[in-house]
C-alpha cells in the first residue's frame, strides 16, 4: 500500500535542506519511498492512498528520561481512579510507595503514558527500562527505545522542553529509504511548535502505521 501524507509545510530535518510548501511524503510499507511537492508525487502515484494533514510535517520527536517518566511516575486511570487520585501524573518515592505499585500496575500505567507521547508527536524514547511489563508496553506502542540521553532539569512528557529549537527534538530525517516515522503538527512551522508545544500534534506514523490521530 502506498501513501502519501501531505501538509502545508513539510520540514525534513536533513541539514541545510529548506522546508518545501506543500511538501509530501511517500509511504511505502515501513519506509519512505520519496519525498517532494505533493502534486509531483500524486501525478506519478496515482492510485497511492492520500492524507492531508494541517500545518507542518516534521520528523517524529525525541523524548529523553524515558526511565524517569514511565518507571518511576504513575499515570491514573482516567476515568477510574481520577477520583481518588486526580488527572496528573503522581512521582515521588513516598507518594509512589502509597500506591504499593506492582508490576501488573507499572505497565498498565506505561501504557496509559505511551499513548499521551505518541499523542505529543513522540517516536522515540531514550531511557534504561528494568521493568518487564514498562519496557514490553513500550515496545509494542511502536515507539523506539535508544541509550538513556543526558538532559537538564525533570523529565518531561514534553519533548520540546528544555531544547532552543524544534529540530534538536527530532529523531532522524525524512528522506528516501528512511524508516516512516514522523509526525504532524498544527503550526505553521518549527518556530511555533516550540512555542505552543507538542500538544498542536494532529498525527504521529510510526513504521508507516498511524498509530496517533487527533479526534
Amino acid at each position: 500500500m502506498l501513501t502519501i501524507h501531505t501538509a502545508e509545510l513539510l520540514v525534513t530535518g536533513s541539514a541545510g535542506s529548506a522546508p518545501l510548501s506543500g511538501g509530501a511524503v511517500l509511504v511505502e510499507g515501513d519506509r519512505i519511498a520519496r519525498v517532494g511537492p505533493y502534486e509531483e508525487l500524486a501525478a506519478a502515484y496515482p492510485h497511492a492512498r492520500a492524507r492531508s494533514w494541517p500545518g507542518v510535517l516534521t520528523p517524529g520527536l525525541l523524548v529523553r528520561g524515558g526511565d524517569e517518566l514511565l518507571e518511576r511516575t504513575y499515570y491514573p486511570d482516567d476515568p477510574y481512579e481520577i477520583t481518588e487520585l486526580g488527572t496528573e501524573p503522581i512521582s515521588g518515592a513516598e507518594a509512589l510507595a502509597d500506591l504499593k505499585m506492582t508490576e501488573a500496575r507499572w505497565g498498565n500505567s506505561a501504557r496509559r503514558a505511551t499513548q499521551k507521547l505518541l499523542a505529543r508527536g513522540v517516536v522515540a524514547v531514550a531511557g534504561r527500562f528494568t521493568v518487564p511489563a514498562v519496557r514490553t508496553a513500550v515496545v509494542r506502542s511502536g515507539l523506539t527505545v535508544l541509550p538513556s540521553a543526558p538532559y537538564e532539569g525533570p523529565a518531561a512528557l514534553d519533548p520540546l522542553a528544555g531544547r532552543g529549537a524544534a529540530d534538536e527534538a527530532f529523531h532522524g530525517v525524512l528522506e528516501a529509504g528512511a524508516p516512516a516515522r514522523f509526525a504532524a503538527f498544527a503550526v505553521s512551522g518549527p518556530a511555533e511548535l516550540l512555542e505552543r508545544g507538542p500538544t498542536t500534534c494532529v498525527a504521529t506514523v510510526i513504521g508507516g502505521r498511524l498509530l496517533h490521530r487527533r479526534r
